[in-house]
């Protein structure tokens, strides 16, 4: 009998195999999600973040570009940034409040000789103990560095407004005994690992894709 000479379907991810295993989420399980890679320059990342809260995409990425503008369209270092009055940076849309905590991350780089490769030596957990020492810094803002930024696979940000929605939509989950609401939700996430990233990721592409009812 001749061999077939069909190319054969490559092997599910493991993250999709593992997190298949909850019945709820493998009905919004589409396919493999964009490759996670750490990235460089973190700490500048985590200033873009900190001007990025509570700001559309749009009016966000108008503001980090204004602020490349301030250094000739480069990345700036830490002491470049703390060196910039901070008339200036409020001159490109930053409240009082994120221009202090701009500045505070960057006498924070500095301080502590803070680099890419220190960061990318430590845990999930030892890094948010460390950067949310920064006034201005949250654990939520830290989450989503360790996600878009670090590549970490096993995070869940149980504060995140959008996933707790996804979560009640898809779960049925009831949110008014907030303790319990937060257990649900720890309790959920749990059986993801070591893979609560890329569920969440599902959750969050699911959750912007489908109207709500």
């Amino acid at each position: 009998m001749p061999r077939s000479t069909a190319t054969p379907e490559p092997a599910p991810a493991s993250y999709i195999t593992h997190l298949s295993k909850d019945k709820k989420l493998k009905t919004i399980i589409t396919g493999p999600l964009q490759e996670l890679t750490a990235q460089k320059n973190i700490s500048l990342k985590l200033i873009r973040s900190i001007m990025s809260q509570q700001l559309s995409t749009k009016v966000s990425s108008v503001i980090y570009a204004r602020f490349l503008e301030l250094y000739g369209g480069k990345e700036p270092t830490a002491q470049q940034i703390l060196d910039t009055p901070p008339l200036t940076l409020r001159g490109i849309g930053l409240s009082n409040a994120k221009v202090t905590y701009v500045q505070n991350v960057a006498a924070f780089v500095i301080a502590e000789k803070l680099t890419d490769s220190k960061l990318k030596k430590m845990s999930d957990s030892d890094i948010i103990t460390y950067l949310t020492q920064i006034k201005g810094v949250g654990r939520w803002t830290v989450e989503m560095l360790l996600i878009a930024y670090l590549g970490r696979e096993d995070i869940f940000a149980i504060d995140d407004w959008g996933l707790q929605q996804a979560m009640i939509k898809l779960y049925k989950l009831n949110r008014e005994d907030k303790k319990a609401f937060r257990e649900q939700l720890l309790y959920i996430s749990a059986q993801w690992a070591p893979y609560r990233t890329h569920a969440s990721r599902y959750l969050w592409q699911w959750k912007d894709n489908t109207p709500d009812q």
